[in-house]
């Protein structure tokens, strides 16, 4: 069995980085949170994630799958059926992603009149 250095994500050189730049972009986290519903198909998951192009969809769930998140499934179909589902690995995750979602609704009105408090004082950073 090889042995890695452990994660450091505040190390710039850390490979952990490429794994906190993927669960830290706008759709793996949304891809994560459908996918705790069970198997699901790419079409339906690009109808649930508005606004994700279907080159984003396929590159993110690459990306999940290559990383131990997502499990791939193809049926010998026609046509063909693809299903994706959480690995184990993929569960524990969604259920942080689960808690970041709950937070955002939860305080979305709060964090939305703090920006409109604060529209005109941008400049008194600069």
């Amino acid at each position: 069995m090889e042995m890695f250095l452990p994660a450091n994500p505040y190390n710039m050189d850390c490979p952990s980085r490429e794994l906190l730049d993927l669960i830290g972009g706008k759709w793996a986290i949304l891809i994560l949170c459908c996918l705790q519903q069970g198997p699901v198909r790419s079409g339906e998951l690009k109808r649930s994630v508005g606004g994700i192009s279907q080159k984003m969809l396929t590159q993110t769930l690459r990306e999940l799958e290559r990383n131990g998140l997502v499990h791939r499934v193809s049926h010998p179909e026609v046509p063909p059926r693809v299903e994706y589902s959480l690995t184990t690995l993929g569960k524990s995750l969604s259920g942080v992603a689960r808690e970041l979602e709950k937070w955002l609704v939860e305080h979305y009105n709060a964090i939305l009149d703090h920006r409109e408090k604060h529209a005109g004082s941008i400049e008194d950073y600069s």
